[in-house]
């Protein structure tokens, strides 16, 4: 009886620590990204991005172009550092590129950008700005074996 008695005081107790409203929040509809926005989050990204897959005259990036404001974006900001970007097509023969998929969420009032690799993904969040986004996070970066 004892034990039955302290194990209804200690649920009790514990019960009182679990809130619902410091959840975190997300939405199921992607997150609109404006054309300055989007720019200025693929510009970061794909800097970050040429940190770590190698040099550009000998990379190959293959990505599926979903003709969103972040995909053009994106793809521009690639071809700005120098790598050949192949979107949707095929790649020639003799090249092997390295495929990219990227994702945009939002969560708690900002943007979580995402680009994968087979070999590294890295992401940041993002605040949205009247003139563009801003990191609201440092850069996470996953390398895989």
């Amino acid at each position: 009886m004892r034990t039955l008695l302290m194990a209804f005081i200690g649920a009790t107790l514990l019960s009182g620590c679990q809130t619902a409203s410091d959840a975190l929040t997300t939405d199921t509809t992607p997150p609109v990204v404006s054309g300055p926005a989007a720019s200025a989050i693929a510009a970061d990204m794909a800097s970050r991005l040429a940190e770590q897959i190698g040099p550009a005259g000998t990379t190959t990036i293959k990505m599926e172009n979903d003709n969103s404001e972040f995909a053009t974006a994106l793809e521009a900001a690639l071809k700005g550092w120098g790598y050949t970007v192949i979107t949707g097509g095929k790649a020639r023969k003799d090249s092997k590129p390295v495929e990219l998929a990227y994702a945009m969420d939002g969560i708690d009032g900002q943007v979580l950008a995402r680009l994968t690799t087979p070999s590294i993904a890295i992401g940041r969040a993002y605040t949205l700005t009247g003139s563009g986004a801003t990191p609201a996070s440092p850069l996470s970066i996953m390398q895989r074996d």
